[in-house]
């Protein structure tokens, strides 16, 4: 039985995943597969995805449909376009998910990695919403939901690219949701802290994060889907991670990346 109220949605609605193969978006999937909708599941790793369709066909009587595609590559989201016009899928919700992180200091980091975490991070997301979002505004109808993070309020030393990023994905999803705010297309940042998922083993960064505040995917995804339905532009999850956004509004931003960066160094 679906955790949420079926009473707004239809069942042929379908929304698609980015970095559904584990963490934050397989949890979305689960979520939103329990409310009835279709979905079509992206991310790198075939297998995971095809186990998670499988698990969610069945489950809830749903259709769980898998893209392949390495997000950091050349024209990838040309290549979901494609995909998806071959399937002959309309997308009602864009949830931009996927994303990594690389700590370390700057000039010590690869430009490779950098760049592909921009490229993931970022190019991919604008991409896959400019292509998208034209054919939700024409119907009149649409969810955009774009992963961001409570990194996004603050520089962060130590990731400095990674908490650029994602003030980028903050940012253009603020903008975003004024611009299209009649349309009935609703644009939502989530942002989360400390998350158990494989992000901090991806990053290469697992004992720096404290627990405080921490919470589950599951948890998040669930927050972060009550709050795509309702049209809010920000959720920030869990109220210790409120309270350290809102504390970082009030200080000097110098004062804010300093604080950050002890925090980082004391921990490694």
């Amino acid at each position: 039985m679906s955790i949420f109220s079926k009473s707004n949605l239809q069942t042929s609605r379908v929304a698609l995943i980015t970095g559904a193969s584990e963490g934050i978006g397989w949890e979305l999937a689960r979520v939103m597969a329990a409310d009835g909708w279709n979905l079509i599941l992206v991310a790198r790793r075939e297998e995971l995805l095809a186990e998670l369709a499988a698990q969610l066909n069945e489950q809830h009587q749903i259709k769980a449909d898998v893209i392949v595609q390495d997000l950091a590559a050349l024209e990838a989201a040309a290549r979901i376009m494609a995909r998806l016009d071959e399937r002959g899928y309309k997308i009602d919700a864009l949830i931009n998910n996927a994303g990594f992180g690389c700590y370390g200091y700057f000039i010590q980091q690869s430009e490779e990695r950098l760049l592909s975490m921009l490229d993931v991070n970022i190019k991919a997301l604008v991409c896959l919403t400019r292509r998208l979002a034209p054919g939700m505004v024409e119907r009149g109808r649409g969810w955009i939901m774009n992963v961001a993070s409570t990194a996004a309020f603050q520089a962060v030393p130590t990731n400095a690219v990674y908490a650029a990023t994602k003030a980028f994905v903050l940012s253009f999803s603020e903008a975003l949701a004024v611009e299209l705010k009649n349309t009935g297309v609703a644009v939502s940042a989530l942002c989360p802290g400390v998350t158990f998922t494989g992000f901090q083993r991806v990053a290469g960064a697992e004992h720096l994060f404290y627990k405080r505040g921490a919470m589950t995917a599951a948890e998040v995804a669930r927050l972060g889907y009550r709050a795509m339905l309702r049209g809010q532009r920000v959720k920030v999850t869990g109220g210790f991670n409120e309270f350290l956004v809102q504390s970082v509004r009030f200080a000097p931003r110098w004062l804010a990346a300093e604080a950050a960066f002890k925090i980082t160094q004391k921990r490694r």
